[in-house]
């Protein structure tokens, strides 16, 4: 009990409290890594390099986010698969996940560099570069990309160093690599006058500084020890891993969606304006990492809300849900409100950091007014912008990816690409006004925030609808309320799995009876419920009613994993206390280094399932098709989610029955075998 004790304070502890003590890490952590970005472009617009510098940094800025998308995808997904292997105790495929994703996160890098090294310029004309920043911006990024397996390995390496149970660190080696870049930074542009490339140097120094303490850290690993049999490409894993960390790559993907779609209109609205092309480009780059610092104060806390959200969601305490919640919004309205009145308020103050606008063809006057429009109009809604990002987070801490993904891609993805394309278009032909264009194209940024806003506050609505009708309904465990372990005779341990409709339960029950042992059902779940101090509904539910979209970042949920791991510990321990008959929950697997298991798969004809599933739950046949369809396809996704495995492959099984041949034969049949064995 002593993992559920450690679990319970999430329940119990004041909110605020707990919300503190998650968030400021996180949100220290963000910001950290933020400074990677930020502090190159105030000394770059400070410098000799002004504001084409700036233009230049911000043409590479989505490139670099290219890579990144990449490792944070190998490396979130392999965080959350090292997750899964600690709550079933899985340490071959553990370090063997790691070790492979290692080497294809090497393997990307490369071919990043092929591509992009041949057909530079090109790319970088492509994200927005004009005759004046291009000789900057090849500079740059000449150095960043020859940088990219470092980079990439060490981004990677640390979400693998915070699974591992070493959050602070990671925050360690984000944090020396960005102080080493914020004091190399003055020295080789000011005092080595390297100019654009100093700036490039002083970053992949950085990068290389917290690339070598990820790397000393895997030699004092935790929960896994890498050895030259890590590194064998394991491809199973890796794709296992690369859809567990699918979310992390479309999320970054769709900033180099924007930035490319962004970048083009202002290259070519900006072109038509008195701004001219490298002003716009500038003054966007600016924005950006000045939002940056917004939207990773509201990630931070949201963040650190996850753990909190998670246990008490699964622990169906939705009072705590909606007091976790309103703190949030709270905070989020508050970071957002302040960030809107400094970006209406004082533009000018801000641009100023990062220089007054200099360079070949840039007039101050000019760079000043359009940042100032900049500011004030196309983050006049950044507090609708961060409560969307909340939003996106919030439903996916709960095992909502579904709502998380359209929360947070609606906004980016759906409505500020087109908006950015159509606003300037019809501004230009309605004026007549070239100038039109590039102003007008500011205003894509409110309307995507106000139409995601309205959908945001749809699915929080219905959401919380939707708690209020669970708070309502009757338990459905309540018979099990006193569930408990019945001590037997050492012997035998009968696992059965089975399909939907194929009464694989009852024949499981008969076997029980016949071998006169305990029979383990619904009972797992309630035990487990009092393990880990989750809702009885929740953890029965996780590998029956899985959501059948995006069930692997579902199945990798902390709260799901929390579930998962008080399930198999109760199932060892009732496997402890002798000869039994365990129905399903993956019970073969759990216990597969347990002696004298029997591991049954029970099946039968399509329509005696049907047939089955109509008697039993009243369903049309339409609908009992449908049913065994969707269970059969979550317990498979639950089963190779723990396992790795394919459920319902006779290989993993040691005696296969058909139902339809008369359920006391298939019970027969399993304690005949056992006794034989």
């Amino acid at each position: 009990m002593e993992e559920a004790q450690s679990n319970r304070f999430l329940g119990e502890a004041k909110i605020s409290k707990l919300l503190l003590k998650f968030s400021i890490p996180c949100v220290l952590s963000l910001l950290i890594s933020s400074l990677y970005n930020i502090v190159d472009q105030i000394f770059i617009g400070n410098s000799e390099l002004g504001t084409i510098g700036i233009a230049a940094t911000s043409i590479v800025f989505p490139l670099t986010i290219i890579a990144q998308a990449f490792a944070w995808c190998y490396g979130d997904g392999n965080a959350a698969y090292l997750s899964i292997c600690q709550g079933n105790k899985n340490t071959e495929k553990a370090h063997k996940s790691v070790g492979s994703m290692l080497i294809l996160t090497l393997v990307t890098s490369v071919i990043l560099l092929a591509i992009f090294f041949p057909l530079m310029d090109n790319i970088l004309y492509l994200f927005g570069a004009s005759e004046n920043s291009i000789g900057m911006a090849s500079e740059y990024f000449t150095i960043v990309l020859s940088f990219f397996p470092v980079f990439m390995l060490m981004n990677m390496m640390n979400a693998v160093v915070r699974a591992d149970g070493s959050p602070s660190f990671s925050m360690a080696s984000m944090l020396s690599g960005a102080v080493i870049n914020i004091a190399l930074d003055p020295v080789f542009i000011f005092a080595c006058k390297w100019g654009i490339a100093g700036a490039a140097w002083a970053t992949v120094i950085g990068q290389v500084v917290s690339f070598i303490i990820s790397f000393v850290y895997f030699f004092r690993t935790k929960t896994f020890k890498l050895t030259l049999k890590s590194f064998i490409p394991d491809f199973k894993l890796m794709g296992t891993c690369i859809k567990l960390g699918l979310s992390s790559f479309i999320t970054q993907m769709s900033i180099v969606a924007i930035s490319l779609v962004c970048n083009i209109m202002l290259s070519k609205y900006g072109a038509m304006s008195v701004y001219k092309q490298d002003i716009p480009i500038a003054v966007i780059g600016i924005e950006t990492k000045v939002f940056t610092i917004v939207i990773n104060l509201v990630v931070g806390v949201i963040l650190g809300a996850q753990p909190i959200l998670g246990y008490n969601y699964g622990a169906k305490r939705y009072d705590r849900v909606r007091q976790t919640y309103k703190l949030v919004l709270i905070t989020t309205l508050i970071i957002g409100i302040v960030a809107t009145i400094l970006f209406e308020a004082c533009p000018n103050a801000i641009m100023s950091i990062f220089g007054s606008g200099s360079g070949e063809g840039i007039d101050p006057e000019l760079y000043a007014e359009y940042g100032a429009l900049t500011f004030r109009i196309f983050l006049c809604l950044v507090t609708f912008t961060c409560t969307i990002k909340m939003t996106s987070i919030f439903f996916q801490s709960l095992g909502k990816p579904i709502q998380a993904i359209v929360s947070s891609l609606l906004r980016d993805i759906v409505c500020f690409i087109p908006l950015v394309c159509i606003i300037p278009a019809v501004a230009v032909n309605v004026t007549g006004d070239d100038n039109a264009g590039i102003t007008a194209l500011l205003w894509a940024a409110p309307c995507a925030d106000f139409i995601a806003m309205i959908v945001a506050v749809i699915l929080t609505v219905l959401f919380f609808r939707s708690l209020k009708k669970k708070e309502l309904a009757e338990g459905k465990m309540a018979a099990y309320e006193g569930a408990a372990i019945q001590p037997t005779q050492k012997g035998v341990i009968v696992t059965i799995a089975r399909r939907h409709g194929s009464a694989g339960k009852q024949v499981g029950k008969l076997v029980a009876e016949k071998l006169g042992i305990p029979f383990y059902y619904k009972e797992m779940v309630a035990l487990a419920a009092q393990e880990s101090g989750l809702d009885k509904e929740f953890i029965s539910d996780i590998n029956s009613n899985s959501p059948a979209i995006m069930r692997d970042l579902y199945l990798s949920t902390d709260v799901v994993q929390q579930a998962v791991a008080a399930q198999d510990k109760i199932i060892r321990r009732i496997a402890d206390e002798g000869s039994c008959v365990i129905v399903g929950r993956a019970a073969d697997y759990v216990l597969r280094d347990y002696p004298d298991v029997v591991k049954v798969f029970v099946d039968a004809p399509a329509d005696f399932k049907v047939n089955k599933v109509m008697e039993m739950y009243g369903d049309t046949r339409e609908d009992a098709e449908k049913n065994i369809k969707r269970a059969d396809s979550a317990r498979a996704a639950y089963y190779k989610s723990i396992s790795g495995k394919t459920w319902g492959d006779k290989g993993n099984y040691d005696i296969c029955v058909n139902s339809a041949e008369g359920l006391d034969k298939c019970a027969d049949d399993i304690c005949n075998y056992t006794e034989k064995r």
